[in-house]
């Protein structure tokens, strides 16, 4: 589940000022983990003690309630959703903002079915984004995580989800980076992170593609390297600097969730 988190922390700089280039610095001092790290973690928090239907939203509720400040801060809708869950009211808010499909990761590796997937991914998508395209951004990333890792082709990945969740996925990172713009929604953001991966020819340049169309940046490279671990690998240098990005408590939950749902490590 560190493709996620890298690809976020990797992102994190860019979201803001974004660049349409792959040449750039991977990692530098200013990056940082984002809220999409933060939801990751309480993804996998979520699955490691259950991952029940009813209760994916207390999860992000804690996480978002103890970590109130990450770098770039929250959605705003998301934001309002946590006051609200301070009063109790727990109620989803009709969102189909990628954030459904940023924090879905750990889905793509705890289940073995594509049955499982999809309805995990909904579960964890509906507790906030339960408008339909929010819940298909989540399900379409995490069914590319576990053909990846089952091993899957890039065309069989790239036709099942065309097939499954009616995606476009007939263009490529060249040929959208000049004309492509920031947006916040899943419709907008996990068909080109899905491309990013299937354009890139290694974890780390997947990760590049995605951050060079520029948009949310860091949210498209943690889509992307959720999907690029699964399939390629993330080099060990590369995951021992992620690692040193997180807080003694998020490194625990990553060790504790590789340690039962695996990992892939090159």
């Amino acid at each position: 589940m560190l493709g996620s988190i890298i690809g976020d922390i990797v992102g994190s700089i860019y979201e803001f000022h974004n660049i349409k280039t792959k040449d750039f610095p991977f990692f530098s001092e200013r990056c940082g983990y984002t809220d999409d790290s933060i939801l990751t973690i309480a993804t996998a928090k979520w699955i490691l003690e259950g991952g029940s239907q009813s209760d994916s939203g207390g999860y992000y509720f804690r996480y978002a309630f103890n970590y109130p400040h990450p770098k770039g801060g929250y959605g705003g809708g998301f934001v309002k959703w946590v006051h609200r869950a301070e009063d109790g009211d727990f109620s989803p808010y009709n969102s189909c903002g990628n954030g459904s499909a940023m924090r879905i990761g750990p889905v793509g590796w705890a289940y073995n079915t594509k049955e499982d997937v999809l309805a995990h991914a909904k579960y964890s998508a509906e507790s906030t984004h339960n408008h339909p395209e929010g819940i298909k951004g989540a399900q379409a990333t995490a069914l590319c995580i576990l053909l990846a890792r089952q091993g899957a082709s890039k065309d069989e990945i790239r036709h099942a989800i065309e097939q499954e969740f009616g995606y476009d996925l007939a263009f490529t990172c060249d040929g959208i980076r000049d004309g492509y713009e920031w947006g916040g929604l899943c419709q907008n953001t996990v068909p080109q992170a899905i491309v990013a991966f299937l354009d890139g020819k290694d974890f780390e340049d997947s990760i590049r593609n995605a951050i060079s169309i520029g948009g949310d940046s860091d949210t498209l490279g943690c889509i992307t390297g959720s999907i690029a671990e699964a399939y390629y690998g993330i080099p060990k240098d590369l995951y021992a600097k992620g690692l040193e990005y997180l807080t003694p408590h998020f490194k625990n939950v990553v060790k504790e969730f590789e340690e039962k749902y695996g990992r892939k490590v090159i």
